[in-house]
């Protein structure tokens, strides 16, 4: 297949997920031998921040604005599938377009579904309308369970499936390397998340002044008062993801309030961590049973407590048990494969689907 892809960042990490989630999921599905074109908006928030200028399984360009999109107009109309991401500048200008041009399968890969849903139910179409929703052949979601019903009842999207992220085991692995914290956690700042961190981090190191911990991302307000033990890394760039969960004992996963009340929202961080062999210690939310099981594989907890009482406990089996269970679901190599299926079956319907 010959594909386009229009997202919010390839080339550039920094204060985002998108990048990780697309590298790891195009790099594998280039491996299935499809073609791939990656579109992103040139911004100077990323053009200042750039880690990866030339992949090498995809072809990366850069427009200014929707002028400028119109030039690629020729690889979108010939592509097999054009996919737009979440947060894309002008989002739904650019599904207009998208749908106006392409002859192949169009595709929405929402990277940020409860946060899409809930901006859509305020009226916020900052990326996405509900008019574009049924345009699209398929729309494929961060979140799986009951919010794929709610896509295809209230919004007519004519088929909405589950495209959970992942993560390239080449990258992320066991590395082997001294432990240098006991908690660790990595993410931008959120301030639906502080709360939680407080709760499961910070709370615990004021409790274990003999317990190191540390915190890595961007954006955090200068009026946070991190405690002597809490270590801050303002950035940390995906190539050093991996020894900085090899260097945790544990990690922590910190939901965000929208993806908490979907479920069935993992982040990449959980995917990551885990096939690093680092055990994890994640707040509740529905569904995350049905990726790690609870006790053996993951660690749930509410409180201080909760992730004292796991930071004695058994860390190396935990961390091996998880990592075997991310080699064997959740790699880019089975979402490519999934993405393949999905586009596949959106290729079938599509000539009913625009008849209707």
């Amino acid at each position: 297949m010959k594909i386009v892809v229009l997202g919010l960042s390839l080339s550039s990490s920094w204060g985002n997920g998108h990048a990780t989630t697309f590298r790891a999921l195009l790099k594998a599905f280039a491996a299935r031998g499809h073609d791939i074109l990656f579109l992103e908006r040139d911004v100077s928030w990323y053009a200042g921040q750039r880690d990866l200028a030339e992949p090498d399984y995809c072809r990366l360009a850069f427009y200014a604005d929707l002028d400028a999109l119109n030039g690629w107009r020729a690889e979108i109309a010939a592509a097999d599938a054009v996919i737009v991401g979440s947060y894309v500048p002008e989002g739904v200008a650019v599904a207009r377009f998208v749908q106006a041009t392409a002859d192949g399968v169009t595709a929405f890969y929402d990277i940020d579904t409860p946060v899409t849903l809930a901006k859509l139910a305020r009226g916020d179409f900052e990326y996405l309308s509900p008019e574009v929703i049924p345009g699209y052949d398929v729309y494929l979601s961060f979140t799986g369970g009951p919010t794929l019903d709610r896509i295809e009842r209230v919004y007519g999207s004519p088929a909405a499936r589950a495209l959970y992220c992942s993560v390239d085991p080449e990258v992320y692995r066991p590395l082997g390397i001294a432990r240098c914290w006991d908690l660790s956690y990595l993410g931008t700042y959120s301030p639906d998340r502080q709360p939680v961190l407080e709760r499961l981090l910070l709370a615990p190191a004021r409790a274990m002044p003999d317990c190191r911990f540390v915190v890595a991302g961007p954006q955090y307000p200068d009026d946070i008062v991190w405690p002597a033990n809490v270590a801050r890394i303002e950035h940390l760039p995906p190539a050093d993801h991996a020894a900085f969960y090899s260097a945790s004992r544990f990690t922590l996963n910190v939901t965000r309030a929208d993806m908490v009340t979907a479920g069935w929202s993992p982040s990449v961080r959980l995917f990551e961590a885990a096939a690093c062999g680092t055990p994890i210690i994640s707040d509740r939310w529905d569904g995350i049973e049905t990726l790690f099981t609870p006790g053996t594989e993951i660690v749930l907890a509410d409180d201080a407590g909760g992730v004292a009482l796991a930071l004695h406990g058994d860390a190396v089996n935990m961390g091996a048990a998880a990592r075997q269970r991310v080699l064997a679901a959740h790699t880019a190599a089975h979402r490519a494969e999934e993405l393949e299926r999905h586009l596949g079956d959106a290729a079938t319907r599509r000539p009913a689907s625009r008849a209707a």
